[in-house]
C-alpha cells in the first residue's frame, strides 16, 4: 500500500508514473499539496487533456475507493448526495395501519429512519472504507448545483434535514475537473487547489505513448506526436486532437501494420483522431499529405 500522504513531490510524481501517468513536475507538485494538505483539487483544461484520468490513476495507486460523480445539466440534490426511497416509506406506513399501530407522530419518525435513505455519490464518498470522490466535469451542471457541494468540500459532510449532520471518518481525497465551458463558482475555487492541465508537449506525449501503446514503432510513435502537436498549434479545429486521441491513433495505425506514419493509412484512419466531420474535411487531401511529410522531418 502506498504511503498517504506520499512523503514528498518526487514520491507523488512516482506514484503517478506506476500508475501509468506521465506528470510534469508542477502537475504532481499541485497533486501532492491538495493530498498533504487535506485540500479538494480543481483540475481545469480542454477536453482530452488527462483530468479525470489523475483521479483514477490516484484511486487505483493510494488505493482508495473510487466514487464518481459525472455532472450534467438539471443535477440535483436527489442525484449527487441522497434522496427518501419513498416506495419503502409507503410499504411502512401500510405495514403500521395493517399492525393498528396508533402512534402516529412514532410512526412519522420512523419514515425518516436511516435504513429509508439511498445514498448517491457525495454521501457513499463521506462514508465506507476511504474514498476517492471524483467530480468530474463540473462546469455541465448548472451554477446553482455549486452551492450544495460547499459544504462537502469545507468540512466533508452532508446535512440531512430530517437525520441531522454526516460526517466522515475519513476524508475523502476530491478531484474535480472543468473543461471550463462556463467558468466555475469562486466560492469552489476558493476551497480548492488548483491546476491548468494543458496538452503535453511533444517529449512527454512520445513519453505518454510509450507507456499507453509499448507496441508502437519508435519512428511511427515519434511521428504521430509530431503531426498531432502540428494541429493544436495555432490552427481553429472545432475539436483538437487529446492524448487519447493520439493514443488510439497510433495503435491504429500498428494494427494496419504501419511502422511509419503515410497519407493513405492517415487518410484512412482520421475518425479515430478527429471527431468531426468538418476538421476530417479540412485535413484531406494535399493539406493532409503536407502535414504528414512536415511530421516525418519533424519527428526524424
Amino acid at each position: 500500500m502506498a504511503e498517504f500522504p506520499p512523503r514528498d513531490v518526487g514520491a507523488t510524481q512516482a506514484l503517478l508514473e506506476a500508475g501509468g501517468y506521465v506528470a510534469d513536475r508542477a502537475l504532481a507538485t499541485t497533486v501532492h499539496l491538495a493530498l498533504a494538505m487535506g485540500r479538494p483539487l480543481l483540475l481545469e483544461g480542454e477536453p482530452g487533456t488527462g483530468k479525470t484520468e489523475i483521479a483514477k490513476v490516484l484511486a487505483s495507486q493510494l488505493p482508495r475507493r473510487l466514487v464518481r460523480l459525472q455532472c450534467h445539466d438539471g443535477m440535483d440534490l436527489a442525484s449527487a448526495a441522497y434522496e427518501w426511497n419513498h416506495a419503502r416509506q409507503l410499504m411502512a406506513i401500510r405495514l403500521s395501519e395493517a399492525a393498528q399501530e396508533a402512534d402516529r407522530a412514532a410512526l412519522e419518525r420512523g419514515l425518516y429512519d436511516r435504513r429509508f435513505l439511498e445514498p448517491r455519490p457525495l454521501l457513499q464518498a463521506l462514508e465506507g472504507s476511504p474514498a476517492l470522490l471524483l467530480i468530474d466535469e463540473l462546469d455541465r451542471a448548472d451554477e446553482p448545483f455549486e452551492a450544495f457541494l460547499l459544504e462537502v468540500l469545507a468540512d466533508f459532510q452532508i446535512t440531512v434535514p430530517e437525520l441531522g449532520t454526516i460526517r466522515a471518518e475519513t476524508p475523502p481525497v476530491v478531484v474535480i475537473t472543468s473543461n471550463r465551458t462556463r467558468e466555475v463558482h469562486d466560492a469552489i475555487r476558493r476551497r480548492c487547489l488548483y491546476h491548468w492541465v494543458d496538452y503535453p508537449d511533444a517529449a512527454r506525449e512520445r513519453a505518454i505513448l510509450a507507456r499507453r501503446a509499448p507496441e508502437v514503432p519508435a519512428a511511427l510513435s515519434a511521428q504521430v506526436v509530431a503531426f498531432v502537436q502540428g494541429l493544436r498549434d495555432g490552427d481553429s479545429f472545432f475539436k483538437p486532437p487529446g492524448v487519447a486521441e493520439t493514443v488510439d491513433w497510433a495503435r491504429a495505425l500498428t494494427a494496419l501494420d504501419r511502422r511509419e506514419l503515410e497519407p493513405a493509412a492517415a487518410e484512412a484512419t482520421l475518425g479515430v483522431l478527429l471527431k468531426y466531420q468538418d476538421d476530417i474535411a479540412r485535413l484531406r487531401g494535399a493539406e493532409l499529405a503536407r502535414r504528414v511529410e512536415e511530421a516525418r522531418e519533424a519527428a526524424s
